[in-house]
């Protein structure tokens, strides 16, 4: 389970599909690495983080489209998660910072790792100081590129609710591509939002960072 989970992807696998050992897994999730870019460096989290993303997780932007308000997360509770991300094999999580300045603005995470399709959730979350400066969609091409380029992963998959423009042209910036809409499927103010689901594969990824080059 995630922190700030409000989906439930998986999907159960057919009896008939070969068992996990007969396909070639991916690379050991408890290497945290750091990953750096431009403008943007992705660092493990520590225990000390907590409290900056205790301020973060309470912003209104970022309550309002990724997780609704929690009355049973306290800031003790988010020291013990960020204590222990760096402990974690089958997920990644890693803090983004500018680099100029080191400050931390947010998170990036891979995480319902499906050993069988080499799969994963992505999901990120940018505080205001974050914003509009280019370190999300800089931090998310690093992470993406690190799942398949390091990880081996076949396909990075996500969901944003239909009403946050800013978070789907940085998704297709980095190259998701949308795949269907759960219509009305969140209440959001006394109506309904709907759901959109993205992903990315490997070829793709491929295709892109060749084109780039």
């Amino acid at each position: 389970m995630d922190l700030y989970d409000t989906h439930d992807s998986s999907v159960p696998h057919d009896s008939s599909v070969p068992p996990v050992s007969s396909v070639s897994s991916v690379s050991d999730f408890s290497v945290k690495p750091r990953l750096t870019g431009e403008t943007t460096v992705l660092r493990p989290f520590t225990e000390a983080d907590a409290d900056v993303m205790w301020e973060i997780i309470g912003d209104p932007e970022v309550v309002r489209f990724t997780f609704p308000p929690d009355g049973d997360l306290t800031l003790d509770r988010l020291r013990s998660w960020y204590a222990t991300r760096s402990a974690q094999p089958d997920r990644l999580d890693l803090a983004v910072t500018d680099r100029a300045t080191g400050e931390l603005v947010g998170e990036v995470v891979l995480h319902e790792y499906d050993p069988y399709t080499r799969t994963c959730t992505f999901r990120t979350l940018i505080g205001p100081r974050g914003r509009d400066r280019g370190l999300g969609t800089e931090a998310t091409r690093l992470i993406v590129g690190h799942g398949f380029e390091q990880l081996g992963l076949h396909r990075i998959q996500l969901e944003l609710y239909g009403d946050n423009p800013r978070a789907r042209r940085v998704y297709e910036k980095v190259g998701f591509v949308v795949e269907g809409v759960r219509r009305e499927a969140a209440p959001r103010e006394g109506g309904w939002v709907d759901e959109v689901l993205m992903a990315l594969l490997d070829r793709e990824w491929a295709a892109l960072t060749a084109t780039a080059r």
